[in-house]
């Protein structure tokens, strides 16, 4: 068997080796992430029935033009003296009989049946300000939907760039740790010629084993970065299970994005804007308050007693309905005395209207100070991630002409490990660089309140 042929296996059952690992792996992009907090996050999901549940408010405040409507019925076994009653709405006491001038307590029977009707097909604007009120809330229980999905929608993308920044450190820590195992080999041949001490093998292994630990705590915070994403996402998956699809940021630069739009589009603003119709149509709903009510009524009823109008006994007749009322009315009136009441109510509200709109006010300058922050360090990130990578190729250059002075002599081991360690403090300070420059870019579309702003740039 020759060597190639030997290679070839074992290259094969590496690969048979690990692709089970792989095949199990879901691949994760970021534009994945957005949809799955939308549609897998349990409490997104309760957000969302609480805007539904809202909407209800609005048919309950149209179905007020439908007339009330109650019928009832009663049977009774009473004494004989039970000679009064009358039918109120929602009740009924049926009358056993005429005036007695004596007390009887045999019991006779009586029953009653009646229907109720109450309709309001004029309020004077009331009904039309208790819909508008109710479509004001539906709003603003939508706003709130939308602000709390894009508060999560963006704590999702942070913690995704964080992993991708983890996920970057670890190829970084790998690197390093090939470069010191190659010292260490290096130094084992030379301490065997009686080139090198004994004591460069020493630290040698030292290093080494505080890249592979500088490497185990970086996997720690990678997988525990993981494990939230998939918590935000909602995702089943456990966190060895998922790997990151959108790597290749942490290698370009993001290009600039619009931040001359104006808050409207943004979700806090939207929600407080909202927030201020809402108590614009509470303020003309208690305006309306004091307004008359009309109502018409109508009303039917039927008895049957156990006692004749002679004062006879049929019990039969108890059972029956066989006298029968009905009439119908119409009823207006007004609330004279709730002038008061209605006029605190309206200081009340016009107080909160104006603290609504200076509130809107302060997030409308909130909002664009944050965009100018935004705009700022974005520019300053990316002129420090410039310099990062030119650092870097220097330190890269650098250490691979130390490794060979090393070789020929020219320099000890602490040279050459200062040199190595200079070379992952500038590659992790370039993946650094690169992050912060993204995450510029996020608080841009943050501040103008469109992720897209951010997502359109990924290729």
């Amino acid at each position: 068997m020759n060597a190639s042929y030997r290679q070839m296996i074992i290259l094969g059952s590496v690969l048979l080796f690990f692709f089970p690992v792989y095949a199990q792996q879901k691949p994760l992009y970021i534009k994945d992430v957005l949809i799955l907090v939308q549609s897998s996050q349990p409490q997104m999901k309760a957000y969302e029935e609480q805007a539904k549940s809202s909407q209800y408010n609005i048919r309950l405040a149209k179905n007020t033009l439908l007339p009330d409507v109650n019928i009832g019925y009663q049977a009774g076994y009473a004494t004989y003296n039970n000679i009064t009653g009358m039918s109120y709405p929602g009740l009924i006491l049926p009358i056993s009989g005429p005036p007695t001038t004596g007390n009887i307590y045999d019991p006779v029977p009586g029953t009653a049946a009646g229907a109720m009707l109450k309709w309001n097909p004029l309020t004077f604007g009331q009904r039309n300000a208790a819909i508008e009120k109710a479509t004001a809330q539906y709003k603003l229980a939508n706003s709130t939907y939308n602000d709390a999905l894009f508060r999560q929608q963006y704590a999702a993308l942070s913690v995704y760039l964080d992993a991708v920044y983890l996920q970057k450190l670890m190829q970084t820590y790998r690197a390093n740790i090939d470069r010191t195992d190659a010292g260490l080999q290096q130094s084992l041949v030379f301490t065997r010629e009686g080139l090198r001490p004994g004591i460069d093998t020493t630290q040698f292994q030292s290093a080494l084993a505080q890249a592979k630990t500088d490497l185990l705590i970086v996997q720690r915070q990678y997988y525990a970065q993981l494990a939230e994403l998939t918590r935000i996402t909602g995702m089943p998956d456990l966190p060895d299970q998922v790997f990151l699809a959108d790597t290749t940021l942490l290698n370009q630069l993001p290009q600039m994005a619009d931040t001359i739009a104006g808050p409207s589009p943004h979700p806090v603003y939207q929600y407080y804007q909202v927030k201020k119709e809402v108590t614009q149509t509470s303020l003309k709903e208690v305006t309306r308050t004091w307004r008359p009510k009309l109502d018409l009524w109508a009303n039917a009823y039927a008895r049957g007693s156990g006692i004749k109008a002679d004062g006879s006994i049929d019990k039969a007749d108890g059972w029956s309905l066989s006298h029968k009322n009905y009439g119908a009315g119409v009823q207006i009136s007004f609330p004279i005395l709730q002038f008061s009441e209605v006029h605190l109510k309206k200081k009340q509200y016009s107080a909160m209207l104006k603290a609504d709109e200076a509130q809107l006010d302060q997030v409308t300058l909130n909002l664009q100070k944050q965009k100018e922050m935004a705009r700022y360090n974005y520019d300053q990130n990316i002129l420090i991630t410039k310099q990062a990578v030119v650092q870097s190729q220097a330190a890269r250059f650098a250490f691979e002409g130390l490794k060979l002075s090393y070789a020929s002599g020219l320099v000890d081991f602490t040279r050459l490990i200062q040199g190595q360690y200079d070379l992952l403090k500038a590659e992790t300070g370039e993946a650094a660089a690169f992050l912060q420059a993204w995450r510029s870019l996020l608080d841009i579309a943050v501040a103008n309140g469109q992720l897209a702003t951010f997502t359109d740039n990924l290729k």
